[in-house]
């Protein structure tokens, strides 16, 4: 059987160690059947009143994206927020840190007693919804926004994919909207492409490098239904790395 040509290559990685806040970008990620290791193992809370942090529903977590994260070689949480050190978290330090930044009480909290440092004896919060364990988006649908949009920045970064796929333009199109229930070897990790991924407000927040820009979202609610990038489940776990191609399976 003949191999089916590449689609295109992957060309960033990201995981998201806590809920909302900023990425972290790697060189490769380790795929499970459900979970990327490392992928949203914290949520942010107001500490007053326990809400956890909905940038996209509420103007007073919106520079919550700002705040830095990643994780150590022992797999414990570092955040930084913007002209501050690295701090450990869970803690108090890093608890004042971030309260200071964003000017209320606020709290960093594992949503499992296996995400926090040995000897954690704090709260947890609840995890938030995931749809699936991937997010997929090509730099065709990122062209595709960028022509409709050209004074916007569609930084992958408002859109928090895990795999970004460097893909030719399709004109007119946002191509792997079109994908759905169609299977995607990438690299070694096998997966079905299960729904398209609707955007929220979340996508017009600024953060380092652009500006608050509301017709980051007018442009895919008018020619694409919401929608930039897919989820995916997977159905062969692989460690996946950038240069990886992509291929229909």
């Amino acid at each position: 059987m003949t191999e089916q040509a590449a689609l295109g290559t992957v060309s960033q990685l990201w995981r998201y160690p806590a809920s909302s806040l900023a990425g972290e970008r790697q060189d490769a990620l380790s795929v499970g059947r459900e979970t990327i290791d490392g992928d949203r193992m914290f949520g942010l809370v107001d500490a007053s009143d326990n809400e956890i942090a909905r940038p996209d529903r509420d103007a007073k977590w919106h520079n919550v994206p700002r705040i830095r994260t990643r994780l150590t070689n022992d797999r414990e949480l570092e955040v930084a927020v913007p002209g501050g050190h690295w701090l450990r978290a869970p803690g108090a330090e890093c608890d004042r840190a971030v309260s200071a930044f964003l000017g209320f009480t606020a709290s960093i909290r594992p949503f499992d007693r296996e995400n926090a440092a040995p000897g954690y004896a704090g709260p947890l919060t609840a995890a938030r919804y995931r749809k699936a364990p991937i997010h997929l988006l090509t730099t065709a649908s990122l062209a595709r926004l960028k022509a409709l949009h050209p004074e916007g920045a569609p930084d992958p970064r408002r859109f928090r994919p895990n795999i970004v796929v460097d893909m030719e333009p399709v004109e007119g199109s946002f191509p792997e909207t079109e994908w759905i229930g169609r299977r995607l070897a990438v690299g070694d990790l096998l997966l079905t492409v299960s729904e398209p991924c609707r955007r929220c407000g979340f996508t017009i927040i600024a953060q380092e490098g652009f500006d608050n820009d509301p017709g980051i979202l007018r442009n895919l609610v008018r020619y694409n239904a919401h929608n930039l990038g897919v989820y995916c489940t997977v159905d062969r776990p692989a460690r996946v790395e950038i240069g990886a191609p992509m291929r229909f399976a």
